[in-house]
């Protein structure tokens, strides 16, 4: 199978089970390299880079090893016109309440609020940082607790993530 056919496949299940920052309008698949995909909508005008995680490891407090279901777990970053990007994860179930999800790009590190399934940084500064280690990086591990106390750790390939943001931040001017 070629890697465009692999794109293809991947951008086609991300659209079919995107829970995206936007679902009012049909977002169409603006390109895609590595392990990332960037997509655009238009009402409203919104553009982001997604990527799922190329491996999770799921463990019970103690650190053994645990089978658990999860719904789809994404890496965003999103840009509308007049703002810089916004990251933001989803991790497939709900996050403990008043947890953090431990984000580790090489030597950065970083914290995200949770609310639900879903978790920000809170603020354009911290989601500045954040993108540039993340597309300085090579990869990023995201840390966290769900609900029931699974703790996940989901690492994504930061391959592709430089030019599919320029690609959404460009398309979303």
């Amino acid at each position: 199978m070629t890697k465009s056919i692999l794109h293809l496949g991947l951008a086609a299940a991300l659209l079919t089970s995107l829970a995206s920052p936007v679902l009012a309008a049909e977002p169409s698949v603006l390109g895609s390299e590595g392990a990332w995909t960037a997509f655009g909508g238009t009402d409203p005008k919104e553009c982001w880079a997604v990527s799922p995680p190329k491996s999770s490891k799921n463990t019970d407090a103690e650190g053994n090893p645990k089978e658990v279901t999860r719904s789809d777990i994404r890496l965003y970053i999103a840009y509308r016109p007049g703002q810089n990007g916004e990251v933001s994860f989803q991790g497939g179930y709900p996050f403990a309440p008043d947890s953090t999800v431990d984000v580790t790009i090489g030597s950065n590190s970083f914290k995200l609020f949770t609310e639900g399934e879903n978790a920000w940084t809170g603020s354009p500064d911290e989601d500045a940082k954040l993108i540039s280690a993340l597309r300085a990086g090579t990869d990023a591990v995201f840390k966290a607790r769900s609900s029931r106390g699974t703790h996940t750790a989901d690492t994504f390939s930061l391959s592709g993530i430089t030019a599919m943001t320029n690609k959404a931040k460009e398309s979303c001017k």
